[in-house]
């Protein structure tokens, strides 16, 4: 009886570590093992297993093209991330998803909708740009954009319209999904 007990609790400790797997959990917080004290130096430690392509060297760094990319090995993008400017040890200030697996925990990933959005989270504003609609949600600390050509014709076109919520289609994908600390 106490061998089935004991069975019994190292399966649910087995199979509770593997469902709080949080490599690809996106919360107001955290994008997978990445939070806002997360430092630069620490990324090829917490990425060992995939190419961590810093580009902070030299001409780039006095431009401010200080872009970071993680992909997994293979070739597959999966993060664009960007440092702070100032301070010392430098963190990380943006996140930008490339794989569809970094998920929030209400569900929403690259392959979301407009109405998968407005389902999950409250939104805060929507942000109207020449080519794209930038919709934030606050309370994950996210940004999510969508491409012009996802609207109705005559909001498409007319690129003095501020577009409100109702007019974006429910099905409307996700171009950009962005974490901003």
């Amino acid at each position: 009886m106490k061998r089935i007990f004991f069975a019994a609790i190292i399966t649910n400790l087995l199979f509770t570590s593997c469902d709080s797997d949080s490599s690809f959990k996106v919360t107001a917080d955290r994008v997978g093992e990445l939070t806002k004290e997360t430092q630069v130096n620490e990324l090829k430690t917490i990425f060992s297993n995939d190419s961590v392509v810093d580009q902070n060297s030299g001409l780039s760094e006095e431009l401010n093209v200080n872009a970071i990319e993680i992909y997994e090995k293979g070739g597959k993008q999966l993060l664009s991330l960007m440092p702070t400017k100032d301070g010392n040890p430098k963190t990380i200030k943006t996140v930008q998803v490339f794989d569809e697996r970094y998920t929030t925990e209400e569900g929403i990933n690259l392959n979301s909708t407009y109405k998968d959005i407005t389902e999950a989270y409250e939104i805060s504003r929507i942000e109207t740009l020449i080519s794209s609609i930038v919709i934030f949600v606050d309370d994950i600390n996210a940004y999510f954009t969508i491409d012009r050509d996802e609207l109705p014709g005559e909001l498409r076109f007319n690129m003095d319209a501020k577009v409100t919520g109702a007019e974006i289609p429910n099905d409307a994908k996700i171009k950009y999904f962005m974490i901003g600390w």
